[in-house]
C-alpha cells in the first residue's frame, strides 16, 4: 500500500489533493500536516511513496525545504503543489529534484493525471519548460550534503558562523571547515557570494 504525504498549509487544498490521490492510488495511506517540520517528522517514520510539498509553508518560504528534503530523503520523490505556476518556477522546482509539479489551479482530473504518471515512475508538469544554458546555480546547490544546504540557508538567512553552529549543535571551526566545501561546490570565493546565489532557493530572484 502506498503511504503518501501532503504537505500544505490549506486545508480546503489537501482535501482536493485527497481525493485526487484517492482516485490516482485506491487505498493508499495519506498523511496530511500544515508544515516542513510536519512532513519531515512523517518522512523519518518509515518509507514513503511520495511527498506532496507546497513551496509556500509556515515554517519554510521557496525552494529550501525542497531542496533540504531532496537532500536528507533522496530516495523519496517529491512533488511540489504551488500557486507559483510560471515556467521558471516549474523549471527551477525541476532542477532542484521535484518529480512533478502540480499548480493550484489544476482540474482534479489534471491532478489525478499527474499523480498516476509520478507514481508510475515519470515526471509531470503542466509544460516541462527548457532551463536555459548555462544557468547551473539549482544543480549547484543541489550537490550540497545536507549539513552543507543548512549551512548555506544560514548564510542566506544572515546568521554568523557561531549562530549556524549553535543551531546545527556543531563547533564554529566545523561551519568554517564545511564553508570550504561550501564554496567550491557553488563555485564561489567568499560568503557575499554565496548568499547571492542562495537567492536561488527563494521563489523571487
Amino acid at each position: 500500500m502506498d503511504r503518501i504525504i501532503v504537505a500544505d498549509d490549506h486545508p480546503l487544498f489537501r482535501a482536493a489533493l485527497g481525493s485526487a490521490i484517492a482516485r490516482a492510488a485506491p487505498g493508499a495511506a495519506v498523511e496530511e500536516t500544515p508544515s516542513l517540520a510536519g512532513a519531515r517528522e512523517a518522512l523519518g517514520r518509515g518509507p514513503v511513496d511520495l511527498l506532496l510539498l507546497d513551496l509556500r509553508l509556515s515554517d519554510s518560504e521557496g525552494f529550501a525545504g525542497l531542496a533540504g528534503v531532496r537532500s536528507d530523503f533522496p530516495a523519496v520523490p517529491v512533488v511540489v503543489v504551488s500557486a507559483s505556476e510560471d515556467g521558471a518556477t516549474i523549471a527551477r522546482a525541476l532542477a532542484f529534484g521535484a518529480a512533478g509539479f502540480i499548480p493550484k489551479s489544476a482540474t482534479l482530473a489534471e491532478m489525478v493525471e499527474a499523480l498516476t504518471a509520478i507514481l508510475a515512475g515519470d515526471t509531470w508538469a503542466p509544460v516541462i519548460p527548457e532551463t536555459p544554458e548555462g544557468d547551473p546555480i539549482e544543480q549547484r546547490i543541489a550537490t550540497l550534503t545536507p549539513s552543507q544546504l543548512k549551512i548555506l540557508i544560514g548564510l542566506q538567512q544572515g546568521r554568523l558562523n557561531k549562530q549556524i553552529a549553535f543551531d546545527l549543535g556543531v563547533t564554529e571551526a566545523t561551519i568554517k571547515a564545511h564553508l570550504t566545501g561550501v564554496f567550491r561546490k557553488l563555485g564561489v570565493q567568499n560568503r557575499t557570494q554565496a548568499v547571492i546565489v542562495a537567492r536561488a532557493l527563494s521563489l523571487e530572484t
